[in-house]
């Protein structure tokens, strides 16, 4: 047995690459962006099929709402900063500027806390933009990363990264 295969609860194909979903009782812990060619892995439980089944289902309807028990563990700036980003709509962004200003922080802290974000896709950091550009994704700034958040944005009917 793999690493990979212990660590991760489901790992599956999407558009992007693959998911790798990793749970901590009956709450989603992680979820890691993996190579295409990653082998799948069923869930092997009810909890996890769900957590599957939910963001399957967003990757058919971007407008479609998360009802997962997660379990975010951060600091307490990093824990309010993934709160606001699950008020953004599907759809919509807020720069890091926005965002900071709500929180009365800076844009760079807001950034960092979302690169340490344990559950892309459902606390959705893709939603925070540059002021002047798409910004960056994973603590990247070209690359694999940005397809992806570009991928998300657009899937959810956001034309500004085009």
């Amino acid at each position: 047995m793999s690493q990979q295969d212990r660590e991760f609860q489901a790992i599956f194909p999407v558009p992007f690459g693959a998911l790798g979903i990793v749970m901590r009782g009956e709450t989603l812990h992680q979820i890691d962006f993996l190579p295409q060619n990653t082998s799948s892995k069923p869930p092997a439980d009810d909890v996890t099929r769900n957590v599957v089944s939910q963001i399957q289902h967003y990757l058919v309807d971007g407008k479609r709402l998360f009802t997962l028990p997660l379990r975010l563990h951060g600091t307490d700036f990093q824990q309010k900063v993934w709160a606001e980003l699950q008020t953004i709509p599907s759809g919509e962004v807020r720069t890091y500027g926005e965002v900071a200003k709500r929180l009365n922080s800076s844009p760079r802290a807001v950034g960092n806390a979302c690169r340490a974000n344990p559950c892309p896709v459902v606390v959705p950091c893709h939603r925070v933009v540059g002021a002047n550009g798409i910004g960056g994704f994973s603590g990247k700034r070209e690359g694999g990363p940005l397809a992806i958040k570009r991928w998300l944005l657009n899937h959810e009917g956001w034309s500004g990264c085009n």
